[in-house]
């Protein structure tokens, strides 16, 4: 991402909305907006296999494991406004697992992009299932779009559910059942 390019367009950005770049309060502004923007966006130029880093083990168990309650936050690519929740994923394991906050930094990889919901689950769903080759993997969102609550509809309490259930997730509905029932388990 070229800041320096981005810091231009933000300072056109202020000067087309009727506003002053050189007033005081707007004068950093520019920069600010192009730093946020590069974290925001930074799962461009971030891979899952690097945050992975090597980190999946050998292990013995083929039972189900979940991570619930990851952190979510995103841009929507329609409006380029926030989106944010919670992120709950779950795999069998054949024989390798994911050292935990791995977990965490695949959803990271995906919700630092301008996004939609139903992508994301789904390609975190994919990586996981790509990193250890599980048996099963189902990953389920729930997230607060600004695009919802600030603008267009105004609904306040709206909350969109999303999920993606691979291998044995899809195909059997009682392992389907268990993992959905133990993800939106509320604590």
């Amino acid at each position: 991402m070229n800041v320096k390019r981005v810091e231009a367009l933000v300072r056109q950005l202020l000067i087309e909305l009727g506003e002053d770049p050189e007033r005081d309060g707007l004068v950093k502004t520019p920069a600010r907006v192009a730093q946020s923007w590069k974290f925001l966006t930074e799962g461009y130029r971030q891979s899952a296999r690097r945050v992975i880093n090597g980190a999946i083990f050998k292990a013995e168990s083929s039972n189900l494991i979940i991570a619930r309650d990851i952190e979510v936050y995103s841009m929507c690519e329609h409006h380029m406004l926030p989106f944010f929740g919670r992120c709950h994923i779950g795999y069998i394991p054949r024989d390798r697992v994911l050292g935990v906050s791995k977990l965490a930094r695949i959803a990271d990889v995906y919700a630092r992009r301008l996004q939609i919901q139903e992508r994301m689950t789904e390609q975190i769903a994919r990586e996981v299932r790509k990193a250890t080759d599980a048996e099963g993997v189902g990953v389920v969102m729930e997230c607060r779009h600004l695009c919802m609550m600030m603008r267009g509809v105004e609904k306040q309490n709206s909350v969109m559910t999303t999920s993606s259930v691979l291998g044995s997730f899809h195909a059997n509905a009682a392992t389907r059942a268990e993992f959905m029932n133990l993800a939106l388990r509320k604590a």
